[in-house]
């Protein structure tokens, strides 16, 4: 390596150093909802898109999410709260996975391993609700380790 390519490279890899924050990613936006995302794991961003943005209205709505583990899964507890101008308004907590008893195709994942899923995904909700807010998501495994987190930010002007 030449020497006056090193000063660049020591500059670099202070700038990843000092980097605390992962860029916020569009998941879709369209003239009505606009959904973005950012990882709230210091050492960890994934990839997340749905096809359409009107395709969520419809309930059903395909998705792709990618992401290499940092840690097994033998047990994974999902805990989704909706945030409203900073406060917590509802919180959801599901286990997902469990010894004998899954409701994913990742679980019993190792660390190391790529997940990747594409396919078919139903919220379960009539409708989305309007207004700005953020949606805080963490994927926590058996020793209450963060295996994915992020936050949200939805923006729906669609009025049903």
């Amino acid at each position: 390596m030449k020497t006056s390519n090193v000063p660049v490279l020591i500059l670099v890899l202070l700038y990843i150093n000092v980097s605390t924050e992962w860029p916020t990613h569009t998941v879709c936006k369209d003239d009505n909802l606009e959904i973005h995302y950012k990882s709230c794991d210091p050492q960890q961003d994934f990839a997340f898109s749905i096809d359409h943005c009107s395709d969520i209205i419809t309930h059903t709505f395909n998705i792709r999410a990618a992401m290499v583990l940092r840690h097994s899964i033998k047990k994974l507890y999902a805990k989704v709260d909706l945030i409203i101008n900073g406060k917590t308004i509802l919180t959801y907590s599901e286990t997902l996975c469990e010894p004998g008893h899954s409701k994913l195709i990742f679980c019993g994942k190792k660390k190391g391993e790529q997940l990747y899923y594409e396919g078919p995904v139903t919220l379960g909700i009539k409708e989305i609700p309007q207004g700005d807010y953020t949606i805080s998501a963490k994927l926590t495994n058996e020793d209450h380790i963060a295996v994915a987190c992020a936050d949200f930010t939805v923006k729906n002007y669609l009025d049903y």
